[in-house]
Order: C-alpha cells, then structure tokens, then sequence
C-alpha cells in the first residue's frame, strides 16, 4: 500500500530518475497514482492518475532535470477516488512545501474543519492534505522549515509515514508511527523509502526508522531523533538481498517467476532447523518457550491460510491452539495474559492488523512471535521471538512462495513446541522442494485453466491439511482472475454452497492420501458430479478421486502433511494460467496491494 521514496544526492545529478526508479520498485505494493516532488530553488510537483507509465510520459515534456533532492509517491486510494487531484504529493497554497503520506490520519476531518475555517481551500479529498496545511501554517509563525515539520506531526493522530520537501532546500524530512519507513546510507547520497527494493539498487545499508522517531536527510548525513528532538543512536545494517532477486529474470511475470522459486524457497527455509538422524526440529531461540494456555495466531489473507494449517499441526500433536484474524482480534475479549504466547504470521511483517493485534497482546504481557519473510520489519523487531521464513523478495501482489514457506515454518514451529520428533516427517519435509519442481516440469495445470477459463465461478473444497489449501486456492484465483472463487471444507458444501454449482462451475476437490477424509471428499466429489458439475481431481493417486474427474493435477505421493504443500503449488499455477489465458494484470491485481499498511 502506498509507496514511498525519497532521495537527496551529493554526486548523482537527477533526482528525478532515482525517484521514478525507486517508484517502479515498490509497484508491487499496490497504487492507483503516482508522483513526484523536485527541491531545487522552487518545488516543482508532477503527478497522475493511473500507472507510473502515465507520470513518466506527462515528465517527458516537463522542463526537469539537474534537481539533486525529491520524494516520490505511489497512491493506493482510501480518501477519495484515483485522480491527478488526489494523487500525492499534496503542497500548501503557496508551494511551499510539498508532502507525501501513507497510512491513514484519523482526526483528518477535525483538522480539515479547523484549517479551512482559517481559510484554507482545500484542493484534494485526502487526508494527507491536511499536513502540508498544519506546515504553512506553522512556517507563517515564524518557525523554521523542521521545526515547523515536528509541530505538524504533532498533531497528526493515527498511522503515517511522512516525508516533506520545501522551496529552496535540498532537505528532506520524515516521520513515522506504524507505517513503515527506511533509510538507506550511500556514497552517493541518503534515500528513504516505505521498503528496501525501492534503494537497493544504490545501497544495502539501511536504518530502520522507528515508531515517534524524526528523520532529516542531508546529502552525506542522516539524522535521527526523537519527538523531544534528541538524538536517537541508530545501527547501519546490511541487507543481503541481491538486487537481482527483485528481477523478473527473464519471466513474464513476477508470479510466475516466484512460483518457480519455491523449491530453492523452501530448501532456504528448512536449511539448518532439521536433524533427519533424531527427527528433531531445531529452531534458535525456540528452545525454552513455555505453553500453559492455547497458542494463539493472528494474521490476514493468505498468512490467515497458512496459520490455519499449522494451528491443526499445533493440535494434532497436543498442544491447544486456536487461530484469529487479525482484523477480528481483541485481547482482552480471548483472553491472553502473561501465560499467552501469541504468533503473528506476517510475510511483509508490516500488516497493520497484525502488527496491532502483536501489540495488544505485548500489552496484555503475552510471549509474542513474529513468523515473517522480512528481516528489520516492525513485527521482526517489535516481538520477542522470530522465526523467519527466507523465502526473499516476493514482488508479485499475489503471495506464492511466501505461503509454502509459512506452511514449512509453521510445521517445524509446531514440531518444536509439541517436542514431536519423526524421522519420517523430517525426510518428507526435506522431500518437498523436490516434489515441487516435479510438478513444475509438467503442464498439465495450463491445459485446466485454459478449459474452464471462461467458467463463471470456481470452488475449492478439502479436508484436514487440505482445507486451508482450499481457501488459499479459491484466493489465488479470484486475486488475479477477478472471477468469483469460494473455497470450502469439503463436508460444508451440501450445506448451502450446493445450491450454487453448475456446468459452469469447476470443483476443484484436494483430495490427497487414502484414509478416511480421502473417502469423504470422494463423497462430496460424488454430490457434485451427480449434479453436472465438472471436477478437477488434486490427488497424489493414493485413492479411488481419479474415477470421478473430468481432469487430474497430480501431486507426487508422500504423507498428508507435505503433500498438501505440494498440492497447493498445481492451484496457484492454475489461477496463474487462468488469469494468463483472462488477459489480466497478474503481478497488479486491481484494487489490492501487497503491504496492507491500514486497517
């Protein structure tokens, strides 16, 4: 959501193209407009509606270049529609100074009554546009150009990322409070932004700007402070991604480029925390957790998916678990205290309903965890224990690799607090990035998407481990098809979804194993096909599904556990191949953003 960049150079002579360079990074996030701010004697603003395309083309005429400082913005809409007017940056009446924002200021509306009672004739539907105002207004006073930056912050309320710009300064500024915000320390100049690719090109070496923190960026120095302006002592970190990570590598699309990094995702995530002689699963820092009430997981979307799956691993082996969206979590209403342990499954560690669901529970004096892809993310940094998934950069909209290495992470996670150890688990798990690529070497997923690419609705239905796998299925698909998806546990379906299958509505059925919830799925498989509808069979041919299909996704046999991690890879490259087969824009999918910065 929102993406920020900002730039000020000692050496580098345009501003410009490392801000739209940085922006075309940070697409991933999500965005409806994009602009930029150049601080060069004047303010010069540029910004559009639609992709960043649309502002590159507006900038070609534009009598730019040279400029050594700006900021850029990339707008996912939450206060008023997508439109030049609405696009960031947002500039006071003069053009003064000139302000991009994410995340959402809660009393706008109280300072947008206060400010245009004084006058003030707002231009935007936005919330930010209120913080360009409080600043004029401040350097009207007589304030400086920082002092008068603070006093605005100060009486912002809700969640930002800010940074500022002003007429006849190469300074930029910035503040934060549950958005997040990183600098990046260079040769060349200072950079800040709302996520590392943005820079990364330029620089491995970050800060991480905290919540209440001040930052001021000079060519060749960064300060931080606090809100009382002292000094904060800040640490330069190293980030180890490599810049080609972030590439599409000759793909088409990111998600296609990420499916196919989940075996090298998943060795990384397993590499080191798996003893095949014992069958122990080692985690650091894991060791000595206590559970004396239910481990509970927060977490949104496709993180909600994969803490599903490993609240039914945490029960199976005997350890009381229950699973929360975040968006629904209250602590005192659970209730979680000092006993609790508390696990937030987060890829970005940025999701601010998980962070705020974290925080509750800190509050409370719960043991919080953070299982994420982000090393230096807030969820990484604000709780007491991490467990990181090293799945690397996931650009794409549309969570792939992450969700199987969650589901990984999750299965040790929930092997190390049960203390269950199993040499077969542990050789299945080392399995699995194996079993993968099988599948990816085959194409049979593209020939089912490209059979039922015009149907009108899909369901996805499992039982178990395969269950979770279901929902996540459904949610790939209407994510970058934006047809309408639902996934069920298979025995819900005669429970009103029934009433909605028909030839044009594939059943995809996950049915893996030959027990008893493989025999039960057969009997819904059997309800929907005695009714016309057609069903794609996601099976390792341990049992009979095959019979009753009109198509077969086959997943290489294993246990239940691994084999739906492996099954759930043939669902995301059906949902890929469909959108693909659709015409729409995978990576981008309309209306969604990859960091869910607001609530």
């Amino acid at each position: 959501m929102c993406g920020i960049i900002g730039y000020v150079g000692t050496d580098r002579s345009d501003a410009a193209d490392v801000l739209l360079h940085g922006l075309s990074q940070l697409e991933y996030r999500g965005y409806d407009s994009a602009g930029i701010a150049l601080a060069d004697g004047r303010l010069d603003v540029h910004k559009r509606e639609g992709e960043l395309s649309a502002l590159e083309d507006a900038l070609a005429g534009a009598d730019i270049g040279g400029q050594t400082t700006g900021i850029g913005h990339t707008r996912w809409s939450t206060h008023g529609p997508p439109s030049d007017r609405n696009a960031h940056p947002h500039t006071d009446a003069d053009g003064r100074v000139a302000v991009v924002h994410n995340g959402i200021i809660e009393n706008y509306q109280t300072l947008r009554d206060e400010l245009a009672a004084e006058g003030v004739d707002f231009r935007s539907d936005t919330d930010t546009e209120v913080v360009p105002h409080l600043i004029a207004g401040f350097l009207e006073e007589g304030l400086d150009d920082e002092a008068a930056f603070r006093a605005a912050i100060e009486r912002l309320e809700g969640s930002y990322a800010v940074a500022a710009v002003f007429e006849g300064s190469e300074t930029v500024y910035a503040a934060r409070n549950e958005s997040p915000l990183v600098l990046g320390v260079a040769d060349d100049g200072t950079y800040l932004a709302s996520d590392v690719p943005a820079f990364i090109e330029y620089t491995d070496r970050v800060i991480y700007l905290e919540d209440g923190e001040f930052a001021r960026l000079e060519g060749d120095e960064i300060a931080v402070t606090d809100a009382e302006g002292r000094t904060v002592e800040t640490s330069i970190e190293t980030i180890e991604w490599d810049p080609e990570d972030a590439g599409k590598s000759g793909y088409d699309h990111y998600m296609r480029k990420e499916i196919n990094e989940q075996p090298a995702a998943l060795r990384d995530c397993l590499r080191g925390r798996l003893d095949e002689l014992s069958g122990r699963v080692t985690l650091e820092g894991f060791e000595d957790l206590e559970l004396r009430r239910p481990v509970t997981l927060v977490a949104c979307g496709t993180s909600y998916h994969a803490a599903l799956f490993g609240v039914q691993l945490l029960r199976e082996w005997g350890v009381p678990a229950q699973a929360f969206l975040a968006s629904e979590f209250e602590a005192d209403a659970v209730p979680i205290d000092t006993d609790s342990v508390v696990v937030g499954v987060t890829q970005s560690g940025e999701t601010a309903d998980t962070l705020r669901a974290l925080r509750e529970a800190s509050a409370a004096g719960a043991t919080t965890v953070a299982v994420t892809n982000v090393v230096g993310s807030s969820a990484a940094r604000e709780t007491d224990r991490v467990l990181y998934i090293r799945a690397g950069p996931e650009i794409s909209v549309a969570a792939t690799k992450t969700f199987a290495s969650q589901q990984a992470a999750l299965t040790m996670l929930a092997a190390s607090l049960s203390d269950h150890r199993s040499r077969e688990l542990v050789r299945e798990l080392r399995s699995v990035p194996d079993r993968i690529q099988s599948v990816l070497d085959e194409d049979a997923a593209r020939e089912v998407a490209a059979t039922y690419a015009d149907a009108s609705a899909y369901f996805f239905i499992g039982r178990g481990y395969n269950y979770p796998v279901a929902l996540e299925g459904a949610l790939k698909m209407k994510e970058i098809t934006y047809k309408h998806a639902e996934g069920f546990a298979a025995g819900e379906l005669k429970h009103g979804p029934l009433a909605l299958v028909t030839e044009q509505t594939p059943v995809f059925a996950i049915v893996t194993g030959d027990g008893r919830r493989a025999e039960k799925t057969i009997g819904n498989v059997k309800e929907v096909e005695a009714r016309g509808t057609p069903v794609v069979a996601v099976t390792d041919g341990q049992s009979e599904v095959g019979r009753y299909a009109d198509h077969v996704l086959e997943v290489p046999p294993a246990g239940e556990i691994t084999s739906s991690m492996v099954a759930n890879v043939q669902l995301q490259r059906v949902a890929y191949w469909t959108a693909h087969e659709l015409g729409r824009s995978i990576d981008k999918p309309r209306n969604l953003a990859k960091s869910v910065t607001v609530e």
